[in-house]
């Protein structure tokens, strides 16, 4: 297994456990309060969606598209 397609599998893992916070974190009270006061989540929240999508894609790309 080369160095790419490892770093790329651990990418898609985090990515995915940091959406996975992301969702828990949207769940929580004081998300859900911001949400119907404001119409979105926390920052925090959206941190966590944004950083995970991005380990998502950069970590599929790696362990399955690139070829090294």
């Amino acid at each position: 297994m080369s160095a790419a397609k490892l770093v790329g599998i651990v990418l898609l893992v985090v990515g995915i456990l940091l959406v996975f916070f992301g969702w828990q974190s949207s769940q929580g009270i004081d998300d859900q309060v911001s949400e119907a006061v404001t119409g979105r989540f926390t920052d925090t929240t959206v941190w966590y969606f944004i950083l995970g999508a991005i380990g998502v894609v950069a970590g599929a790309f790696l362990a399955f598209v690139k070829k090294a």
